[in-house]
């Protein structure tokens, strides 16, 4: 671990494609709560295995198939038939969908400071769910709300910054509402770029 460079650090490692991992996730697992489940396993096997990647140019592909190995896992504990649907699945469609996760990292540094111009309330749920990655069952309990009561809330704090990020941004969503490409607005149309 000592002679470990920075990129190499499991904390910028998770900021950089926490969000990359759960878009995929969101696409091959139905269940939102059984998607946090496996982005928290795939966060400790990345931990557990950081030592094993020596080239920073291939982090991202060594995620990507951590990633696909512990969904493989996940869908193999639940029975044979849900196992051949996934496995239709090949390693080339993974990688066809990192260019998705290539948008969500340019605006990753954007993030932020949309938040904080949130009400605070909203501001601090998306930071501790979006930012920091804490699961949304944990901070119910810490903040000492209902689960659902959570899950609307912050569901409510996205679409604020949604309607913020929309004031600066055109978005493009695939059929499934993922987020595929953006484009600044200029000022005369209402945006933020000049």
């Amino acid at each position: 671990m000592k002679g470990r460079q920075p990129l190499m650090n499991i904390d910028h490692i998770w900021a950089q494609y926490r969000r990359s991992l759960q878009g995929f996730l969101s696409k091959k697992v139905a269940n939102p709560d059984d998607a946090e489940d496996l982005l928290q396993e795939i966060l400790i096997k990345s931990y557990q295995q950081l030592d094993t990647i020596k080239d920073a140019a291939k982090l991202k592909a060594w995620l990507f198939q951590i990633a696909h190995h512990t969904i493989i896992d996940f869908y193999r504990s639940r029975g044979r038939s849900s196992l051949d649907q996934l496995t239709d699945v090949a390693m080339s469609e993974i990688e066809s969908e990192e260019w998705e996760a290539d948008v969500y990292e340019a605006l990753t540094p954007c993030l932020l400071p949309f938040i904080e111009a949130l009400p605070d309330e909203e501001a601090t749920l998306l930071k501790a769910v979006e930012i920091e990655g804490r699961p949304q069952k944990v901070l119910a309990e810490q903040l000492g709300l209902n689960y659902s009561t959570l899950k609307s809330r912050v569901k409510r704090s996205r679409q604020s910054l949604y309607t913020l990020f929309n004031r600066c941004c055109a978005f493009s969503l695939d059929k499934h509402g993922n987020l595929v490409d953006y484009a600044p607005r200029k000022r005369e149309e209402g945006g933020c770029c000049g």
